[in-house]
């Protein structure tokens, strides 16, 4: 690709800013739940997270469940990963630019408590794009906001995190 990809970041991410899409993202389960703490290691809350199911009780998600998952979905097929192993709906303006992404940081604020059986719903936006210069060169810091409802519309949690957009060092 000839030009300049940050640049064209940087243009993608003016035209999305503030722009929000919403996505329903579906159903907490009992076994999402439980999958998640044993990805995180914590076995004992699985355990006990099926013995309150097992005995009719709710079961609460832990804290950052909501704000750990990458995609709700199945996810592509390996060959259709980007080069740094996203998705495109992880990859906001960048498709098809010989860029690489790497996670910024990400702040949370939980407001409600998730439980099994909620159906919960996501509004994402881009809430900035600002170009930096670094000893490795050039990069772009993207801005994004995450914000989790369920399915009444009351607000469970929030999430700014950045991500940083590299120019691919085998492009330049």
């Amino acid at each position: 690709m000839r030009g300049d990809p940050l640049a064209e970041v940087c243009a993608r991410a003016a035209r999305l800013r503030g722009r929000a899409e919403r996505v329903r993202l579906g159903e907490v389960t009992v076994r999402d739940l439980c999958r998640y703490a044993i990805a995180v290691g914590d076995d004992e809350y699985a355990a006990a997270a099926r013995a309150a199911a097992a005995a009719g009780r709710p079961v609460v998600a832990p804290p950052m469940f909501l704000t750990s998952i990458l995609s709700w979905q199945d996810g592509p097929p390996e060959g259709e990963l980007r080069p740094d192993g996203l998705g495109a709906q992880e990859s906001p303006c960048t498709e098809g630019l010989p860029v690489r992404q790497v996670h910024g940081g990400q702040a949370v604020r939980l407001l409600a408590a998730v439980a099994a059986g909620m159906t919960i719903h996501a509004e994402r936006s881009l809430t900035g794009a600002d170009r930096k210069r670094g000893r490795a060169g050039d990069f772009v810091v993207l801005g994004l906001r995450t914000e989790y409802f369920d399915g009444s519309g009351t607000p469970l949690a929030v999430s700014d995190e950045s991500v940083i957009v590299l120019g691919d060092a085998d492009e330049a």
